[in-house]
């Protein structure tokens, strides 16, 4: 890029070279921007300066200068002059020293002059300006940004491998898994980090935050940090303290903005928050914070995924328990502040932590969650938790890793509440919690389970060594603790399980409950499952069946009770028992228009032994119907590539405020939205679109449905785009 200046740009400086096409594709940032300089810390990058009179390298000094915040000071880093022919010009409190070097194709006898300007691999990031003084004639000469460098082995966010950095730092397209870990379902996720624009809607994330308005010199300092620029993005992801990007709804009504479920990509979020001038995007929930913090951190240059922890815990009072509690009907009670959610979604980062450990010790994955559960030293956000520092228990360590600790490894506690309020103990269980932990694998779109590095496996010595060690660190006071302050934010369900409960007298006939299905439970038709009792006795035993269903808030607690059923059974000797459980979409279809999961509770009583209860849970996840994608089998940039999208309505109602939404960085510029005409049962609708991609590589188009009896139906398309 060349800044050609009037004649009266100045008597010395003519113009100036960035070269941000070459640099950018250096830096790897030419998919942000080939006109506008984005460069990455720790990494030289060219300028050609052209001066109005020859420049003699023995006597003639060029003296530059790079600032960034609106108070650049070279004490705090942030700032820095140096001189052309090198020439150190910073003083001795000088934090982040700047190097030039005058390359052998540049020709001073005529004024030009090829530059290498080297910025530190601890230079804060941010928006730079460049300014240039020669003869007593300064001039600024250009803008530009610096980034993270993965690349650089002197920065702290450096990554190794280079199929790890184009995954966690150049994907534009991902995926978040969601559902339980029965039915783990993955969501594409368009994070569209390098759309237009993200470099200042990114950097205006950055100036927003609490600590910038308190102190705004300190905080563009400390952004040379990637931890504590991974604790700012955290804390503004959520607008719960500081007008931040997200505002999150865990309830019913939406009015105001789109549910979480609409959401497909970060970009929309982004620049509607940016558009606004900063005004909070209605809604979100666990996985819209994660999508979205996981976009910024990759344009930032932070190595980052995004991780979803199935049965994750939400462990309020801080004892590593999890408590549930169930009435004799079989449904879940209210009264429990704590909750197992069917999944929480947070996002890792790659950084080094010398602020744990010198040794390295701790560096690599750090969690860093922008959902607002509690605060950390004030405001709502969490991490960077140390994945190592997690799987070990040490929670005596910054930050937050209690709280991580909590949701990957409580313990859950099953409790009956009998009519006069007391409260029998049914079932203890250290495994529930912190299943199948996923995030996408490298250069695939397949899942890869992670679960072995935040807990050692489950029903080992190890793993309850660490919980052991973890508790006592807790009970002794020595943990680092969040601020108490709750919030309902996860997305999940009660604890689901095969239940082997031992009666209250051991010398009593054991009994084993399961849940089969009968088929795949789809959102449309009847739910069909069974419940197997078998029993190791040698006479008939009379049990009460007291079956419950229920629609799940994500946030673990009841929404409401869909059926009872209350039945006498027989379980002969060496037989099992089946018991047939139904529940029909026109009976469950009103509580799960905003859900898709169910919790099937079962209470028995031993008719012979009233004292010998017995509890068994099962969570189902309704499987949305189908919704198609057949684009065109090639595509160039800046041809036309078709798409067509067809659905069949399942169910003997009319569908009606039908709309369809399409998203896709390089496909699409943001997100359309399209009303659609009403559709009747069993029709279907074809919908055929032209887009015109804007960048090569593989793409994602992703859709979304939406209509009065099923929300947010969503499928995607890889398609790859050629240059």
């Amino acid at each position: 890029m060349s800044l050609n200046r009037p004649a009266d740009y100045s008597s010395v400086f003519r113009s100036v070279d960035l070269h941000s096409n070459t640099n950018n594709n250096e830096h790897h940032t030419s998919e942000i921007s080939v006109t506008e300089l984005i460069v990455r810390r720790g990494q030289a990058f060219k300028l050609t300066l052209k001066l109005t009179q020859p420049f003699n390298l023995g006597f003639d000094q060029l003296i530059m200068t790079v600032g960034t915040g609106n108070d650049p000071s070279e004490d705090l880093g942030t700032k820095s002059r140096f001189g052309v022919p090198g020439r150190s010009l910073h003083s001795a409190s000088a934090k982040a020293v700047w190097k030039a070097e005058v390359q052998r194709t540049s020709s001073p006898e005529t004024g030009v002059l090829v530059l290498i300007i080297s910025p530190p691999a601890d230079a804060p990031i941010g928006e730079y300006t460049l300014s240039a003084s020669l003869k007593d004639k300064e001039k600024i000469l250009a803008n530009f940004s610096v980034l993270f460098n993965p690349w650089s082995s002197d920065d702290w966010v450096f990554l190794p491998k280079e199929e790890e950095r184009r995954e966690y730092v150049l994907n534009e397209q991902g995926i978040i898994y969601r559902g339980s870990g029965d039915y783990i379902s993955p969501m594409s996720w368009d994070f569209g980090q390098f759309e237009e624009g993200m470099v200042k809607i990114c950097m205006m994330i950055l100036d927003r935050n609490i600590k910038h308005w308190l102190n705004p010199a300190d905080d563009v300092s400390a952004r040379c940090n990637p931890i504590y620029v991974s604790r700012v993005v955290s804390a503004m992801v959520n607008s719960s303290d500081d007008g931040g990007v997200v505002m999150g709804n865990w309830g019913n009504d939406y009015s105001g903005g789109l549910p979480p479920t609409h959401w497909s990509g970060s970009y929309a979020i982004l620049k509607q928050w940016y558009n606004s001038y900063y005004r909070s995007v209605r809604y979100g929930q666990c996985w819209v914070f994660a999508g979205v913090m996981c976009s910024v951190m990759r344009l930032l240059g932070i190595p980052c995924r995004v991780v979803t922890n199935f049965q994750s815990a939400h462990d309020t009072n801080k004892n590593l328990t999890i408590d549930n509690y169930f009435n004799y009907n079989g449904a879940m009670e209210r009264e429990s502040t704590d909750s197992i959610w069917n999944f929480h979604v947070w996002v890792e980062g790659w950084m080094r932590r010398p602020d744990l450990a010198k040794d390295g010790k701790y560096d690599g994955w750090q969690v860093v969650d922008p959902t607002p559960q509690e605060k950390s030293e004030g405001l709502f956000c969490c991490g960077p938790a140390s994945v190592t520092a997690i799987r070990n228990g040490e929670i005596d360590l910054k930050y937050d890793i209690p709280f991580v600790f909590a949701e990957v490894n409580a313990d859950s506690v099953s409790w009956l509440v009998r009519s006069d309020g007391s409260r029998t103990k049914i079932f203890s269980d250290t495994k529930t919690v912190g299943q199948y932990i996923s995030t996408k694998a490298v250069g695939s779109y397949k899942r890869t389970d992670i679960t072995d590095t935040y807990k050692y496996r489950e029903g080992t010595v190890e793993e309850r060594k660490v919980f052991a060690y973890a508790l006592d660190k807790i009970v002794n006071g020595s943990t680092m603790l969040r601020d108490a302050a709750g919030s309902p934010d996860r997305v999940s369900g009660p604890a689901s399980s095969m239940s082997t409960v031992p009666p209250p007298d051991p010398s009593q006939p054991q009994l084993l409950i399961r849940f089969e299905e009968v088929s795949k439970p789809e959102n449309g038709k009847d739910v069909n499952m069974k419940m197997i009792l078998s029993s190791d006795s040698s006479t008939t035993r009379t049990f009460s069946v007291n079956i419950s269903v229920q629609a799940m808030k994500y946030t673990g607690q009841p929404e409401g009770n869909i059926q009872t059923e209350v039945t006498e059974q027989k379980l002969l000797p060496k037989k099992d028992l089946i018991v047939p459980i139904k529940v029909p979409f026109s009976v469950y279809h009103k509580y799960m228009i905003q859900r898709r999961t169910m919790s099937i509770s079962a209470v028995i009583t031993d008719l012979q032994n009233k004292d010998n209860v017995y509890l068994a849970t099962d969570r189902v996840v309704l499987i949305n119907p189908p919704l198609s994608i057949t684009v065109s089998k090639e595509s160039k940039v800046n041809q036309e590539l078709t798409a067509e999208m067809v659905f069949m309505n399942p169910i003997d109602e009319t569908l009606m405020d039908c709309t369809m939404s399409l998203s896709g960085s390089g496909l699409m510029i943001g997100e359309e939205i399209t009303n659609l005409p009403n559709l009747q049962p069993n029709c279907r609708f074809r919908v055929t679109v032209v887009l015109v991609p804007y960048k090569s590589g593989e793409r994602s188009l992703l859709v979304n449905f939406s209509c009065s009896s099923f929300r947010d139906i969503k499928s995607s398309c890889i398609v790859n785009i050629k240059p």
